[in-house]
């Protein structure tokens, strides 16, 4: 009988198993900071050319923040996003 070695074993024990455990919880924290922007820019009826302009950054600077699969953000963007629609980011080590 064969079995699964990673029966009874954590999701995160098994990504870090297969040593993608950073790579894959960064870009699903990414992706969670992206919906929640664009939550409060939907709530707030800020277009993409506002928050652009509100940000003082480009249409495709802020596409990029939007693009789920874009994980490379840096955090002076992540805060400028937040303040632009009335939010503060928190960035706690854990």
């Amino acid at each position: 009988m064969n079995k699964n070695p990673h029966i009874g074993e954590s999701f995160d024990s098994f990504l870090r198993d297969e040593g993608i455990y950073e790579e894959v919880n960064a870009t699903a924290l990414k992706r969670a900071l992206a919906v929640q922007i664009e939550q409060a820019m939907a709530a707030q009826n800020i277009s993409k050319s506002e928050m652009a302009r509100r940000m003082r950054t480009s249409a495709s600077q802020l596409g990029r923040l939007l693009d789920p699969d874009n994980d490379r953000i840096q955090l002076d963007t992540l805060m400028k996003a937040a303040s632009a629609v009335g939010k503060n980011l928190s960035v706690t080590l854990v």
